[in-house]
This record gives structure tokens, C-alpha cells and sequence, in this order.
């Protein structure tokens, strides 16, 4: 999965002119209660009011006991929380007004929208497009689990940034291969072990992954119309998943030493903790993306939590950049057998990868409900865009490569032999790559809290393509007329939600007049901080610097020697194992350019430009064995 999300149902106001600046005048005007719709347990229902008899400080408490401080910033029709609030780690830390006419009508809590108690009017829901359109490899041959590379195409699918929004476009999961394994890879106390007894009894899927790619989350912190790509995995059966060289995916809090996994690897390319942007115009282009496994580190014997010699890579190819980004630590991976000793050695440290399928994950999606007159119900989505080529197709994911260890891996390990260091391209051996065959999945998706099945199969099918032994997979749509664009309107007939063009959705439905609410939460990434401040403050080679990136968000970052990035502090590596690692590191820096090409081109379609400013020069001094780490994002 993509990512793996507790899916709600919530309330959300949308109209035209939803959102004001009509600053209340007193926090007398908040007093009272609220709700989110539907009301599915006592903490969807709440009440603020003054804190004890000096009326200076709000509450909020819910009906199930709960409550924590709020602090008026009716300038700016917000409401601060304090730090009893126990969402205030991941980011919700403000309830954000709502108007409508003028008129309170409840407030904006993360991506759930509390109405007041007297509120009527059309509710916005999420699970208005929930599912998958995704492909499978036909055969994976024996040996070929060291690296996987593809092409993604990279768009815009909505026009303005939409709060309780998140579809992953076209990506892959690796998990470690452990088909012959027969016992349950995670232990109780795992979020998977504990609450997902479908996936076991050996819970393959769930123990160890790296997914992420490009997207839309609802953890995003700064909204775009554009994609971000974001990094992520968990190596332990989702107790916590990892995003960037400091933080995980959904939080702002940055991770604990014990949870980091992944270390900058690139000099030239930086990684917001909430994704890597795009310029400004992505129509379609490619993304090329590879995870190939390296051996960057020795392997670790003990008998306590044996680690292996695996670091999982992310190589991007695009036309600004293109080579290693960062990469997995291997110690993350071998953690959890620590106190689980029966998976020594079943981790993405040691195991091959295994790469089965690629997917768009459709995961929340909002949508506004009415009837008509008649009783009948109508439903609406928010537009959703496809590039379309000029044989009709939108190209979602293409050149699928798999890889052995003949890749760069095994030169890798012939250069620590005393051999030259290797040129970098994957597929320079015969036996070194495959090119596996592809076949698209049914059509398959859903709508609203009963899971209605969506009817779409007269708009569009996924399909799979050929030329030249290279296959992509596509959307072949199947009229001109509706070329690009997803069903908007809907409307339930035999137990099946079918499309409907807007001059037939029914003026008393009201849907068309609705408008889906803007993201707008802009809470900032905390400092990174692993082991003492002002050793690594120490650390510190040049910065730190601000860049402002597409999306509007500032991000800081300073830069380090290699060895010396806070990701790398918890570590315990003796003097020689760190000097050759970044004696490693810096014959990458001096051998594989921005510009070298390691993965082969598309064999159709323009590559796509990342963010200009994340594309970094490094400064008089530091070209080799020094990264740029992100400290911090924020709003200017």
C-alpha cells in the first residue's frame, strides 16, 4: 500500500462563499456545541466554553472527556490549541473558522469539519472515489529483486488545492522477499500484527515496505495543485513510517532517533520533509524512479539483531537532475528482530526486494450527496484531469526494468575489491536486467460509506500497450468528448453509481452550486534535533540557508559533511566503518554527475523538471562529501 490510512467520514461546509474575512468580535461568539457529521462516536461532538470563571481562556471537551486549551486568534478567525490537544504531534494544531454569509457555521479541525449544532446544508463526505487502477508483472525471474526502475507521468489532477484529498498517481511497493518464510513476520504490537488479521498469518505485505512516489496526502502540510513526490516505507509493520532524513509521513514532529531510516545521499538535490516539488508546468511528463539495493555499508554479524549490507537507494531521472537522491539505512530494517530474534535476517537489509505491481491508490476522495424531487440520489466528486496523447491514451506508469545483482550492485562491491569505481549505468552486464511483461487489472472502484460500485467502464478502460519489447500501462478513453476528464456527477440507479452530465443533475439536488473546500493549513515542520544541539550545531559546514519553493513554503537547511548529517548521529559505527562510507560517498559525489545517465530513457515522452530551487550547487569547498539537510519547512 501506498500508505495506510484510517479512512473517516466527515463533515465538511462547502459553498461558494464559504470562507470570509468576517473576524469574530469576541470569543463570546464561539460558545457552544459542535459536531462532525456523522456523529460515529463521543469524540465527534463537542463543546468549547470558558475555562474555570475568569472567561480568558477557551475550552474544547468532547463527549468523551477529553479537552485541552484553545487560544483566540480571532485576527486571523483561528483558534490555537495547546498541547494537551492529542492530535498536536501530527500537525492539527489550530481549529480554522468557517463562514458562511457572514455567519459562523463551525470550524476546520485537520481535514474534519465541526458544524455548529444548528447547522443545515449540503454535507461534503469523504469517500467519493476509493480504490485502485493498477497493473501486475506477469513473471518475476529468480534473482531479479536488487533494483526496480520505471516511469511515472506527472500532472496536475486538480485545479486548486482541495483539504481531505489524497490519490497516489503511479507508483510500485517493495517488500523483502520472504515467500519461503512460514512464520508471522511481525510480532503483537504491531499496528499490522494487532489490527490486520486479513494479511496474516505471515503478514508478507505489511512487515517491511518502500513505497510512496508522487502524489496528493492528506498529511501534506503546504496544498498545491501539483503532485510532490514523497519517499516512504515502514519497518515495522506501520507502528511508523518514515518520509524524508528527519521525518515521518503525517507528522510534523520530527522522528525520534530510533525511527530515523532514511540519509541524504545527494549533493545537489534537497528533501522537504513534505515532498519534492515540481516546476511549474507538469503536463504529463515522465519521472524516471529507481530503488536499486547498494551495498553502501558493511554487514553486522551479531547475534543481536544481525543487520545486512543492503541499502535501499532512490535514483530520480528527470531533465534538471538526475542520480542518487538518499537511501535507506540498513540498521532501520533489522531493528524490530532485536526484540523479535525468530525474523533475524527476513529484512530489506539482507532480503531481495519483491516488485510484483504499480498502482494509482485512490485513498480519500471528498463528495457532496442530495436527492432530487423524485428521491432519487446524486453524488458529485471534484474534477479530476488526465493528459491525453494523441492516440487517445493517458500514460500512467511505462519501462518497467528489474534488476540482479550483476546491476551496480556486485560493481559496487568490486570496486571495495580494489577494481575501478563503476560508471553507475545499471544495465551495462547482459545478465543484469529484465524487462517483465505487464497486464492490466479490471477496472475497479468505489463510492461512498456502503462502497457502491462506480460505473465508468463506458469512459475509459485500463489498458496495456507494446513497442519495441517495452510496455506501458494506460487509460484508454473511449469517447473524444469526455477525453481526460473523470466522471464528476453521478447518480445511483440499480445499486450502481453512474455518470451523468451536469445538464442532467437536477436543479433541487443543489450539487452543482457546491464548492469543495480549499486546503489552507500551512503548519510548519519542526527543527531537527538528534543527540546534543550544539554538537551538531558544531557539525554544521555552511548555513543555514532558506529557498522557497513552488508550493510557497520556505525551507531551511544547512550543509554537512556526509558522515556528519544528524540522520547518521545514532549510530555507533566505529572511526573506519564511518571513514569508508564517506570515502564511498565522496567518489559518488566525484564520479556520478548531475547530468550522468544511470537508468535508460523513456522510450516515449518528455522528462519532467523538478523545482528549480531544490537543485542545489554546492558551496566553494564542499562539491565532495558534503549534503544539504532540510532542518525545517514553513510559511513565509
Amino acid at each position: 500500500m501506498l500508505q495506510v490510512i484510517a479512512e473517516s467520514f466527515f463533515l465538511l461546509m462547502t459553498t461558494a462563499n464559504l470562507t470570509v474575512d468576517v473576524p469574530m468580535q469576541s470569543p463570546e461568539q464561539l460558545l457552544g456545541i459542535y459536531y462532525r457529521f456523522p456523529v460515529e462516536n463521543p469524540w465527534h461532538k463537542g463543546e468549547i466554553s470558558f475555562r474555570g470563571h475568569e472567561k480568558t481562556i477557551l475550552e474544547w471537551k468532547n463527549q468523551a472527556g477529553v479537552s485541552w486549551d484553545l487560544f483566540p486568534d480571532l485576527e486571523h478567525n483561528k483558534l490555537k490549541t495547546g498541547s494537551g490537544n492529542p492530535y498536536y504531534q501530527s500537525g492539527a494544531k489550530e481549529f480554522n473558522l468557517q463562514f458562511r454569509d457572514g455567519k459562523l457555521i463551525g470550524f476546520l479541525f485537520g481535514s474534519d469539519f465541526f458544524a455548529v449544532a444548528d447547522y443545515v446544508g449540503i454535507p461534503q463526505l469523504s469517500g467519493g472515489l476509493k480504490g485502485y487502477l493498477s497493473m501486475g508483472l506477469l513473471e518475476v525471474p529468480e534473482g531479479f529483486g536488487y533494483g526496480v526502475s520505471f516511469y511515472a507521468s506527472v500532472w496536475s489532477l486538480i485545479n486548486k488545492p482541495l483539504a481531505g484529498f489524497q490519490i497516489g498517481l503511479p507508483s510500485t511497493w517493495i517488500t523483502p522477499d520472504n515467500r519461503d518464510f512460514k512464520k508471522p513476520l511481525c510480532p503483537p504490537g504491531t499496528v499490522a500484527r494487532d489490527n490486520w488479521p486479513e494479511r496474516g498469518p505471515y503478514y508478507q505485505d505489511v512487515f517491511q515496505t518502500i513505497e510512496g512516489g508522487i502524489g496528493y496526502w492528506v498529511s501534506t502540510q503546504f496544498g498545491s495543485t501539483q503532485p510532490k513526490y514523497r519517499i516512504n516505507g515502514t519497518p515495522n509493520g506501520y507502528n511508523h513510517e518514515i518520509s524524508s532524513p528527519g521525518w515521518g509521513f503525517g507528522s510534523v514532529t520530527p522522528l525520534k532517533p530510533e525511527e530515523i531510516g532514511i540519509a541524504q545521499l545527494s549533493n545537489s538535490l534537497l528533501i522537504p520533509p513534505d515532498g519534492i516539488t515540481f516546476g511549474k508546468e507538469t503536463r504529463g511528463a515522465m519521472i524516471g524512479n529507481a530503488w536499486m539495493a547498494l551495498p553502501l555499508t558493511d554487514s553486522n554479524k551479531t547475534s543481536h539483531g544481525p543487520t545486512g549490507e543492503m541499502c535501499w537507494t532512490l535514483f530520480l531521472n528527470t531533465s534538471n537532475f538526475s542520480g542518487p537522491v538518499a537511501f535507506w539505512i540498513p540498521e532501520i530494517w533489522s531493528y524490530l528482530s532485536q526484540s523479535y530474534p525468530a525474523i533475524n535476517g527476513r529484512g530489506l537489509d539482507n532480503q531481495p526486494g519483491r516488485i510484483a505491481s504499480g498502482a494509482m491508490e485512490i485513498n480519500t476522495v471528498p463528495y457532496f450527496e442530495s436527492t432530487d424531487d423524485a428521491g432519487d440520489i446524486y453524488r458529485r466528486i471534484p474534477q479530476l484531469r488526465f493528459p491525453v496523447n494523441q492516440n487517445g491514451l493517458t500514460i500512467l506508469m511505462r519501462d518497467v526494468r528489474l534488476y540482479s545483482r550483476l546491476s551496480i550492485y556486485k560493481r559496487l562491491k568490486d570496486w571495495s575489491a580494489g577494481k575501478p569505481f563503476p560508471h553507475g549505468r545499471f544495465d551495462e552486464h547482459f545478465d543484469a536486467c529484465r524487462v517483465p511483461r505487464i497486464r492490466s487489472h479490471p477496472f475497479s472502484l468505489v463510492q461512498g460509506e456502503g462502497n457502491t460500485p462506480l460505473f465508468a467502464e463506458n469512459i475509459l478502460e485500463p489498458i496495456v500497450t507494446e513497442k519495441d519489447g517495452s510496455y506501458a500501462f494506460a487509460l484508454k478513453w473511449l469517447s473524444s468528448e469526455t477525453e481526460g476528464l473523470f466522471p464528476e456527477y453521478y447518480k445511483l440507479k440499480d445499486q450502481v453509481m453512474e455518470p451523468v452530465e451536469i445538464e442532467n443533475v437536477p436543479q433541487e439536488t443543489n450539487l452543482v452550486n457546491q464548492q469543495f473546500i480549499e486546503y489552507n493549513f500551512k503548519n510548519s515542520y519542526q527543527h531537527v534535533s538528534v543527540g546534543n544541539q550544539s554538537e551538531n550545531d558544531a557539525k554544521i559546514a555552511a548555513g543555514p540557508f532558506n529557498i522557497e519553493l513552488v508550493d510557497g513554503s520556505i525551507v531551511t537547511y544547512s550543509w554537512y559533511r556526509f558522515i556528519d548529517q544528524p540522520a547518521l548521529n545514532r549510530f555507533n559505527w566505529s572511526p573506519s566503518k564511518r571513514e569508508k562510507l564517506q570515502d564511498l560517498v565522496e567518489n559518488i559525489h566525484s564520479e556520478w554527475s548531475v547530468r550522468k545517465e544511470f537508468m535508460s530513457a523513456p522510450q516515449l515522452g518528455e522528462l519532467v523538471a523538478l523545482d528549480s530551487s531544490l537543485v542545489l550547487t554546492p558551496p566553494k569547498g564542499l562539491e565532495i562529501g558534503f549534503v544539504p539537510i532540510a532542518t525545517r519547512q514553513s510559511y513565509q
